[in-house]
């Protein structure tokens, strides 16, 4: 499938971004893909029902190559508590699994949409109040680590994000300091991938209205050209991490999540 050179430099972009934000922040950028995956989809002709799904797919499977390309520039500078990806992996995997082989192909797009939209606004909200923990609070043992992390898939694999947005205010409210939770958060970004993109490729085999080249839910058009370009920004976002004041950044990255969410929302009730 040829893609027009206007819809290459909007996917690219995309992919700039994105990647940037997925080193920055350690949210696999899906909150800022799926909306404008799901707008390009429409403008391709695919239902607003079937857009969003792809979307979210589409936006899980970018964050396999993202979160390779961050997590080297976070463990080079000691910032990934492995311990933690260890004990948040195997839950995750689990919870991606029910979400994108059970729960994504059951519920409509407009309920996914209007889901998505809760879930970044909840979390733009939290990015704003920063609220800090209780000095004496640690993160919970092996059983609490897998619970949480079914938790992380499991949300990760209805909104397509690659769980930053739950892992990092999880691990922060833990006392992980913030620089540790996002390098930690960018290496369950892998893992939380994986695990959604095998249930989203089965989960759409029997569907027949897909556009071309696509494998399952998965448009891989733009994940090729998404991917491309994220995985050169990634390391760029993870050493600005390291130098930037995050927590301006996420105020002003908030304010953006706030419209995106309005955006697939209004997807979500119009269609």
């Amino acid at each position: 499938m040829l893609l027009e050179p206007i819809l290459i430099l909007e996917l690219a972009l995309l992919g700039i971004f994105s990647g940037f934000l997925a080193g920055l922040l350690g949210i696999g950028g899906g909150m800022l893909m799926v909306p404008f995956i799901t707008a390009i989809l429409g403008r391709q002709g695919v239902s607003a029902d079937l857009a969003v799904k792809m979307a979210i797919a589409t936006s899980m499977a970018t964050i396999m190559f993202t979160s390779i390309s961050s997590v080297r520039a976070h463990h080079k500078r000691g910032a990934v508590r492995w311990e933690l990806v260890r004990g948040l992996a195997p839950g995750i995997v689990l919870g991606g699994a029910l979400a994108s082989l059970g729960v994504f192909a059951l519920l409509k797009g407009s309920a996914l949409a209007i889901f998505f939209a809760l879930f970044v606004g909840f979390s733009a909200t939290q990015m704003f109040l920063d609220k800090k923990p209780a000095p004496a609070r640690q993160m919970p043992g092996m059983a609490g680590q897998l619970a949480g992390g079914g938790v992380i898939g499991f949300l990760s694999g209805l909104v397509g994000a690659g769980g930053g947005f739950v892992s990092v205010p999880f691990m922060t409210w833990c006392n992980v300091p913030i620089h540790n939770a996002v390098a930690t958060s960018a290496a369950l970004g892998f893992p939380i991938a994986v695990a959604n993109v095998v249930g989203y490729a089965i989960a759409g085999q029997s569907l027949t209205q897909l556009p071309p080249a696509s494998f399952g839910y998965i448009w891989l058009p733009a994940l090729g050209v998404i991917a491309a370009c994220s995985v050169l920004t990634a390391p760029l976002g993870a050493k600005a991490a390291h130098q930037l004041p995050v927590k301006k950044l996420k105020r002003v990255f908030a304010s953006l999540l706030y419209l995106l969410a309005a955006y697939m929302a209004w997807k979500g009730l119009s269609s």
